[in-house]
């Protein structure tokens, strides 16, 4: 091995990988069925539920959840048009494995076209309000039509996941949307959510095993190093506390 070699193998990062399994069966067991009664009560109390799903390992373990307690949840996904090739072909691993159909809500064209029009295709890097007008197009507005007639909606949110999130609860209200909201995993580790794919064999994003604990649009999102906060690789770029999109602001 060369000299080269030899430091080129030293410097190269090690990334985010998948947590060790630490909770007993029994433990695992007893969320589990916290989490199931969870969504048979949202969907006795509410008639209609729609569960916004990124495919990515938290909502892959609601979408489980769900087709296994026949609750009756709608579920769609935000297709920004921006989303790695790996996010879009899980929508049709997802769909064939659990028989189900998942609604692509796209960015209305004349939103898009202004952004770009404004800011430029890659405008979002250039800092906070350009990367919140281009979520606003592609993301926030898609939600809002997506949600049009809903009782209440599902997220995948979880306490752990960063700073924003920390006081977050089962069941709040979205005041911008005037429906109730859940996070049925609120309470969830990180650990917890891969003791319960392993259990039940869920399907994985293939961007989980390649260092991504998080995954947003393809743009906006990059590899986490071991270590780093696991949502280190959404807006990089941007330095700020809160790694959001604006998708969970409920005033």
């Amino acid at each position: 091995m060369t000299q080269q070699n030899q430091q080129n193998i030293l410097e190269k990062p090690t990334f985010w990988a998948i947590p060790t399994i630490v909770l007993t069966p029994a433990e695992l067991a007893e969320k589990t069925t916290t989490l199931k009664q969870r969504l048979i009560n949202i969907a006795k109390r509410f008639k209609d539920v729609r569960f916004a799903t990124s495919l990515a390992a938290e909502d892959m373990v609601i979408t489980d959840a769900i087709s296994k307690t026949g609750a009756s949840i709608k579920l769609f996904t935000l297709a920004t048009g921006r989303l790695h090739q790996e996010t879009v072909d899980m929508v049709k691993t997802t769909e064939d494995r659990y028989g189900i159909s998942i609604e692509k809500v796209f960015p209305r064209e004349d939103d898009i076209q202004s952004f770009i029009d404004q800011y430029g295709m890659n405008g979002f890097y250039d800092g906070e309000e350009p990367k919140k007008a281009c979520c606003g197009a592609r993301k926030i507005k898609p939600l809002n039509a997506a949600l049009l007639g809903a009782d209440a909606w599902l997220t995948g949110q979880r306490r752990e996941q960063s700073t924003t999130r920390t006081e977050l609860n089962l069941e709040e209200f979205d005041d911008a949307r005037g429906i109730a909201k859940f996070n049925p995993l609120f309470d969830w580790t990180e650990a917890d959510i891969w003791a319960y794919i392993k259990q039940e064999n869920v399907p994985i994003h293939p961007l989980h095993l390649k260092g991504y604990p998080s995954i947003g649009c393809e743009p906006c999102t990059r590899q986490v190093k071991k270590g780093e906060d696991i949502r280190a690789g959404r807006w990089w770029w941007l330095q700020s506390d809160s790694k959001e999109c604006g998708l969970h602001v409920n005033k």
